[in-house]
């Protein structure tokens, strides 16, 4: 395995790493991806907004995954924190912007193997079941290491080795991290009454409650609350926390019961310095973590994804190579302002939701009313959080 070349190389095998493969293979480049091909069943989903959707139909994938997902055409948000200046409900309806769907939902494992399974069979790309365990470059070629001591040769390596990446700290990439005293508890829950294809989210003070469809009588929870409440409910039975559950959603669904995996996961947040190095190119979650709020973490990872083919093949059709100091700041300048604002939107408003201060609390109750009653205000909200419009990758965008 010593010393194969390869146009780019990708380090990580996650649903980032697996899309970046199948994107710049589809597109000619022959391409490495590094990493087991294998995903944990812990109760996460993941709702793939109308962006991601348009990229994966361009890759071929979509009806495959589309067999496994549930359409989201309404996102509810109740106020559930007691706070003075509790606003009603909103309701944010894909209709409004000339939508089927917001987006659809998928278990994670599910999305990760439809990805693998595509990955397998993709012309020009190879893949190779091992760990990373080093890499370098200079001003014409980098390098991997891997596990068993072989090296893997190529013009663009793609970190796409997660929060924790070892590509990213060994470029010398500054990753600043802090942690929220929140934990995340997911659940895949079976329900009597239909979800009507509507995502309910509670925004209660210890963070969101949210309800996704799933196929069928069936939703995933993600319940972001306080870590003492995260471990009293982990430790309950099936029945005793669907019936928590339950309640806490104030039966909407009516009656629930546990109807797949369970998790638990300390929310935390990251963010980049920069997203590139000589001849290095950070994706998915090596390049920004944050808490799940609004669909946007994996849905951002594959709009970077999206954005690094598009600088690639622009560099290209320059006569430059995939891993260029050109490719490179295209890249950079179209991720840098994208992944910022959402990083600090999300951030704000689950620190929002945190505190006790009442003019933190009139701001935001404020603004979910003028989303309730301002209509363009509302739709422009929603156009920008499934899609934004200016630096729009290609393979997202809405075909003409």
């Amino acid at each position: 395995m010593s010393d194969r070349h390869f146009e780019i190389v990708i380090v990580g095998a996650g649903a980032a790493g697996l899309a970046a493969g199948l994107a710049f293979a589809r597109d000619g480049y022959r391409t490495a991806l590094i990493g087991p091909l294998d995903s944990p069943r812990d109760g996460r989903t993941v709702a793939l907004l109308n962006g991601s959707v348009r990229f994966l139909e361009a890759l071929g994938l979509w009806p495959a995954i589309a067999n496994h997902a549930a359409p989201l055409e309404t996102m509810r948000i109740i106020d559930d924190t007691g706070s003075l200046f509790r606003p009603p409900p909103v309701a944010f309806r894909a209709s409004e912007i000339d939508l089927p769907a917001f987006g659809f939902n998928i278990e994670n494992a599910d999305f990760v193997e439809i990805l693998a399974e595509a990955a397998r069979s993709r012309e020009g790309l190879t893949l190779i079941d091992g760990q990373a365990s080093s890499h370098s470059g200079d001003s014409e070629l980098a390098h991997v290491t891997l596990g068993d001591g072989g090296s893997i040769a190529g013009k663009l390596i793609v970190a796409a080795d997660g929060r924790r990446s070892r590509l990213r700290e060994e470029a010398g990439i500054e990753g600043r991290t802090w942690s929220y005293p929140q934990t995340a508890v997911t659940a895949i829950l079976a329900h009597v009454r239909p979800h009507r294809e509507t995502s309910t989210e509670f925004h209660t003070r210890h963070g969101p409650f949210t309800l996704v469809p799933l196929p069928g009588h069936r939703s995933s929870l993600v319940w972001v609350t306080s870590p003492e409440h995260a471990s009293e409910l982990s430790a309950l039975h099936d029945a005793a926390l669907a019936l928590r559950i339950e309640r806490q959603a104030q039966s909407v669904l009516g009656a629930m019961r546990i109807d797949g995996p369970r998790g638990s996961f300390p929310m935390t947040g990251m963010a980049v310095d920069r997203f590139t190095a000589a001849r290095l190119a950070l994706v998915g979650e090596a390049a920004h973590v944050f808490p799940p709020i609004g669909a946007q973490g994996l849905n951002l990872g594959l709009r970077d994804v999206a954005a690094l083919r598009d600088a690639v093949i622009d560099a290209g059709d320059e006569g430059e190579d995939p891993g260029s100091s050109n490719a490179l700041r295209r890249y950079q300048r179209g991720r840098d302002i994208d992944v910022r604002l959402r990083t600090a939107a999300v951030d704000g408003l689950n620190r929002t939701l945190l505190s006790g201060y009442l003019p933190l609390d009139f701001m935001r109750g404020a603004g979910l009313l003028g989303l309730a009653t301002i209509g363009p205000l509302r739709r422009a909200v929603m156009r920008e959080g499934v899609l934004p419009r200016m630096g729009t990758p290609r393979l997202m965008q809405a075909a003409v």
